[in-house]
Order: C-alpha cells, then structure tokens, then sequence
C-alpha cells in the first residue's frame, strides 16, 4: 500500500503541533521533514531542535531529508534528535557509502536523494546500503512547485534498478491528488506531499483522497 507522508514544510509553523496531530489523526504513514541550509538549496528551514520537539508531539516515522552540505557532519544530531530515518542527496555526499553505513550503524533508515538532473546510476554502487531512494519530482529549496513529468520514467527506472530489494522509493515535490495513481503504477511506495495536504482546506480530506487515489492503480 502506498504510504502518504506530509511535509511539514507547508505546515503552520505557528501552530505545527495542532497541524501534525491533524495529519497523524487522518492515517498518514510518516511526517517528512525538510532541512535546508541556505548552501545547497537556496533555503533555510530547521534544525535537530525543531525535530526533537516534533518527535515529542508525535509516534509517526520521522522522515529527515537534508538538503546540506557536508551531511554527514549532523547525521548522529539528527538521529539523536529523533529521526527514524535520515536522507542525504547524492550530490551532497562524495563519499556516499560511508554516509549511508553511518546512517545505518546509528540505528536509523539510509536514504538517498536524487535532483531531477541526477541519473539514477548514480545508485548503482550503493544499493545494498539502501533503505529508501528520495526521487525529487522538483528542484529543491522551496514548496509549492509544479511536479517535473519526467520523473515517472525515473520512478520506473530506479524500481527496475533496485530489483527485489525491500527499498522504498519516495517522490517529493509537487504532488497532486491526480499524479498519486500513475506514481504507485511506475513504482512508487511514498508520496511526500506539502502543499496538497497542508494547503487543503481540509488536510485529513486530502490524505483520505490520496490514499483511495492510490487504490485504484492497476
């Protein structure tokens, strides 16, 4: 079943709280949370605090992406702060084998993160390091973007490439009630959705809506 996973990067942060129990209550699978740090994305979000004191307010897997330079440098801050599983990008991560295994030796879900001009060869050498790939349906740094079409074929090739593996692929960025099913028919296993869910004017609606939208594949 597809997981739904709403990104807090849409939330009201004045009262992020009240929005996650909102989420939670309405059966979505896991919170994404987006760290940006004005370096590699022009952006600056949030910290390992604001996750610790999220982790407090909610049971629900948290999904940490950063988009950071020099990752592995906050990975056990992160973790220690509460994430469930931390995703690094590709382009961020030189010595990308030793990030993930240092995810995995804190106990904690290895991502990797692909940019919409990033080839998913770029996998090929860590695949057995792998716990979720993060195919990124937009350019990172900001919500509310439009969903990049291409990214279905990407889908469709990192599922192929991964083979058998019990690795998750989750797209973010742009996400629609309208592209969930053909996401979950190209291989898709989590949707991260921002503004479709928190700038609905009824976010546990939204979640439902994606979540029977998902149903209808095949």
């Amino acid at each position: 079943m597809l997981k739904i996973a709403p990104s807090i990067l849409s939330a009201d942060f004045a009262a992020l709280a009240d929005d996650i129990a909102r989420v939670e209550a309405a059966g979505a699978d896991q919170l994404h949370v987006d760290v940006m740090d004005g370096r590699f994305v022009p952006n600056i979000t949030i910290g390992p605090v604001v996750v610790e004191a999220i982790r407090k307010r909610t049971r629900l897997p948290l999904d940490v992406h950063l988009m950071i330079v020099e990752p592995e440098r906050y990975i056990q801050a992160f973790i220690g702060a509460g994430a469930d599983a931390v995703t690094v990008h590709v382009e961020a991560s030189p010595h990308l084998q030793r990030t993930l295994a240092q995810i995995g030796a804190l106990n904690a879900r290895a991502g990797a993160a692909l940019n919409p001009s990033t080839h998913p060869s770029t996998l090929e050498c860590v695949l057995d390091d792998l716990d979720l790939v993060l195919v990124m349906s937009v350019n990172p740094g900001f919500g509310g973007q439009k969903f990049i079409p291409s990214t279905l074929a990407k889908v469709r090739q990192v599922r192929t490439m991964l083979g058998e593996r019990p690795v998750d692929v989750s797209v973010d960025g742009g996400i629609t009630v309208g592209l969930v099913q053909a996401l979950a028919a190209h291989g898709a296993t989590t949707v991260v959705a921002g503004s479709a869910i928190f700038g609905a004017p009824d976010p546990a609606a939204a979640i439902k809506e994606m979540r029977s939208a998902a149903e209808l594949r095949g």
